[in-house]
Formats: C-alpha cells, structure tokens, sequence
C-alpha cells in the first residue's frame, strides 16, 4: 500500500514557492499550503491543494499547517519596508521553529544563499544565515538551499532596459558572479520535498547556474539576446541607497542591498559555487525563455 506524505509549502504565490507548486502537482501527495489571499493561486491550483489561509509568521497559522507534515519548504518573504531586516527574518522563523517542534514535521528545505562561512556581515544574506541556524537548533531533518545571484533580479529593470538600453546595480560591473534560476531552485526543493525516504541529518545543497558572469558579461548577452545595445552601470552605493530610499524601501533594507553587494564583489558565493553540482539554466537560456518575453509585453 502506498503512503501518501504532506507537503508544506508556504509562500505559494511566489517566485518560487509557484514553480515548486508547478513541479509537484503530478504526484500523489497530499500539498498543502499556507497563503494569505487564496484568490492569487490558479483555480487548478486551488482544487489541488488544502489551503491554510492567513500569514505564516503567525504561530497558530503555521501550527495549523505544520500538523502532520512530512515536508516543508520554508522561506521569508521580502519585505522592503522592514525597519530591521535581521529581526524580520527571525521574528517570521521562530513561530515556523515552534510549530516544527510542536507538530513533529519530519523535514523542512529552507530557501537560503551561499556564502554560510564568509565570515563577515553581508547585509541582506546574513539574516538568511541567521534563519538556517534557528531552524537547525530545532534538531529538524534540514536541508539549506544555498543560492547565488538570481537571474530574476533582473526582471526588476526590465522598464529601465526598454527605455535607456541600461540596468543598474551598485556591484562592480567586471567581477564575475555564480548565478542560477528560480526554476532550478524549485526543482531542487521539489525533488527533496517529495524524497520522504532517502535523506535525513542537517545539510546544505547548492544550486548554482553554468554561468559565472559578472554584469558586463550579462548586458553582453542580454544585448545578444534582445538584438539591441544593452549596457552595465554600476551606482555609487549613496546614490543607489537614496534612489531605492525614494522608491519607499527602508533604509535598512537599502543598506543590506548595499551591504550584500558589498559581499558579493568580495566573493562570499566563490568557495561554495566552485565546488557545486551545477543546474541546468544557463543565462542565455533564462533570458530567452525569461527575460525577453517580460522585455517584449
């Protein structure tokens, strides 16, 4: 007799909790997922899961969810306007921790970033370190998804690529970052969201593209892929600060972008993203697939 196992999936209109969603609604298991508007999943969405409705920073949602999970696949949602980006992390993970422990879930794969044992602060990825202490110090079977640069950040400036044939970003326009896809990440989380046997203990996975580029090398491709001049500006971090401060970011939440990029212009993903297994979607296929659609609506 076959055992049907339930799966978790919090953030299911998301970017990549709604891949995960895409890659998982084959299987025989029972999928359940935690989302604030229910109207914002597909309505073949809607009849294939159990929705729990409401905020999964909120220990009675996440109790309610977690009861009889098998599998979980945890992560924070951006928040921009948070005032304190370290507190927000923990503060959304610490109820998911208590139902954890509460509601005895068997495995959780968190959404993460590489670069763990960098070593020093770095900014808007420290808060994701933070979060995959917290959950290891349940004792929960864990596996930490750790990623690079998304390539969907990208998407971001597809209005600024249209009109001035530019993006922008305050790293350094020729130092080569490891990359990935959000489709690859979901893929990774649903494989071992629906492995129920074969993997316990407390780990990391990485998941990181073919390409290591740096932003000259993307408006290259980028430039290729659209047929049009695309260039790379790199903005002083005081400008690049104030201009998402305008745009009613937090000035937190500006300085950890700042910050993170910092990091990244110092190598935080190298020792990790040298070593990985790598995906599939390399950044000529994404912005093919991806980019230039969103680029031509």
């Amino acid at each position: 007799m076959e055992v049907v196992i339930m799966i978790v999936v919090a953030t299911p209109t998301g970017q990549i909790g709604q891949q995960v969603l895409d890659y998982i609604f084959d299987s025989n298991e029972a999928v359940r997922v935690i989302v604030r508007d229910p109207s914002r999943l597909s309505p073949r969405m809607r009849e294939r899961v159990e929705v729990v409705q409401g905020s999964h920073d909120d220990i009675a949602v996440v109790t309610k969810a977690f009861e009889g999970a098998d599998s979980v696949l945890w992560l924070v949602p951006p928040n921009p306007q948070a005032e304190d980006p370290m507190n927000y992390y923990l503060n959304f993970t610490q109820p998911a921790c208590e139902a954890i422990k509460s509601q005895g879930v068997k495995r959780v794969i968190g959404v993460s970033s590489l670069g763990y044992d960098f070593g020093s602060p770095a900014g808007l990825l420290s808060p994701a370190f933070a979060m995959d202490d917290l959950i290891e110090k349940t004792g929960v079977n864990y596996r930490s998804l750790r990623m690079p640069f998304f390539m969907e950040n990208l998407l971001h400036q597809v209005n600024a690529i249209k009109s001035q044939g530019m993006f922008y970003m305050p790293n350094a326009g020729d130092y080569k970052l490891a990359t990935c896809a959000t489709r690859d990440i979901a893929d990774a989380a649903a494989k071992l969201l629906l492995d129920n046997n074969t993997w316990t203990g407390q780990d990391s996975v990485s998941v990181v593209g073919p390409d290591d580029l740096s932003p000259n090398d993307m408006a290259r491709i980028i430039s290729q892929v659209l047929e049009r001049p695309i260039r790379y500006q790199q903005i002083p971090s005081k400008e690049y600060k104030a201009t998402m401060m305008q745009y009613g970011m937090s000035e937190a939440w500006a300085q950890g972008l700042i910050d993170m990029a910092a990091a990244q212009d110092q190598g935080i993903y190298n020792n990790e993203s040298r070593i990985a297994q790598r995906t599939p979607t390399s950044f000529i296929q994404w912005c093919e697939e991806v980019l230039k659609p969103a680029f031509q609506a």
